[in-house]
């Protein structure tokens, strides 16, 4: 599957949002509003604006990835294509398959990174080099 996948097979999900006169609540259902089991949640945050996170694919795991707070950008790549996603709402969340290169910048102040993760954190799932990544993916960088 991870040679395969593209740019394409990501995408923006819209997740409920329940708009009240106290504040709006966004509730995420395991397996209902994300498309694979939650085995981890982590967030990023207090990131410095010209700061870069990610430069990395996962061969395995599936991420749902949501700005909490502020916005922020993710520059995908499937060895072929690049696209840039802004995320700056707390009710859309980027599903990033495996296969994919993602690097999150341009983070506004007060910025928060939600991620539900489809694993538990494995070195091995990891690829950190962007050349071996478009090497396993059939392309020369």
């Amino acid at each position: 599957m991870f040679e395969n996948t593209t740019i394409e097979d990501c995408r923006l999900l819209q997740l409920p949002n329940v708009e009240m006169e106290r504040g709006n609540v966004t509730a995420i259902n395991n397996g209902l509003d994300v498309p694979f089991e939650t085995k981890r949640i982590y967030f990023l945050f207090d990131v410095p604006h010209k700061s870069i996170r990610g430069g990395h694919a996962h061969k395995n795991l599936h991420q749902l990835v949501v700005a909490m707070g502020g916005a922020f950008s993710i520059e995908l790549f499937d060895g072929v294509n690049r696209k840039v996603v802004r995320l700056d709402q707390p009710d859309q969340g980027l599903l990033i398959v495996p296969g994919i290169w993602r690097v999150l910048n341009q983070f506004s102040s007060c910025s928060t990174c939600f991620v539900l993760a489809s694993e538990e954190y494995e070195e091995d799932d990891y690829i950190r080099d962007e050349s071996v990544f478009a090497s396993l993916k059939g392309q020369t960088k």
